[in-house]
């Protein structure tokens, strides 16, 4: 990637990394930039519960809620809605265009969760899949 691609992608920003790593090499803490820093924040927001940062109590999208509920298409509405509201409210940087959660494994509870967004400075299209787990910590058997 040439010097000019990367100014032009400056305003998607940088941070650290998540998990936060540092390099063994030279010990300094690990960044990530543009289209990177953004997924990782996106994932961030997923398994972040409200209330979880002391300072930011509304940062995250409060999934675990949801967890140990009955897979229903009316749980589907609420995550799906839940993670709307969480991204418009903590990612400034992206438009989410469409959410679709998809019951994936009704038996281990898997719940594969796919956003289509956009850049809002470039209206670059991408998506982003996350998945987790309903049943997650069980040793539930049906």
């Amino acid at each position: 990637m040439d010097r000019t691609s990367n100014i032009q992608k400056e305003f998607l920003g940088s941070g650290w990394s998540f998990p936060v790593t540092f390099s063994a090499e030279n010990r300094q803490l690990q960044l990530t930039k543009y289209e990177t820093n953004i997924n990782e924040m996106i994932n961030l927001i997923m398994q972040t519960t409200f209330g979880e940062r002391p300072f930011s109590p509304q940062f995250g999208s409060g999934l675990q809620t949801f967890f140990f509920k009955e897979m229903r298409p009316t749980l589907q509405g609420e995550i799906r809605e839940a993670i709307k509201t969480s991204l418009l409210n903590n990612e400034p940087r992206i438009k989410v265009m469409a959410v679709e959660v998809v019951f994936a494994d009704l038996q281990s509870g898997l719940v594969e969760v796919t956003i289509d967004y956009i850049y809002n400075q470039t209206n670059t299209r991408h998506n982003y899949v996350y998945p987790f787990y309903i049943k997650e910590g069980t040793n539930l058997q049906r």
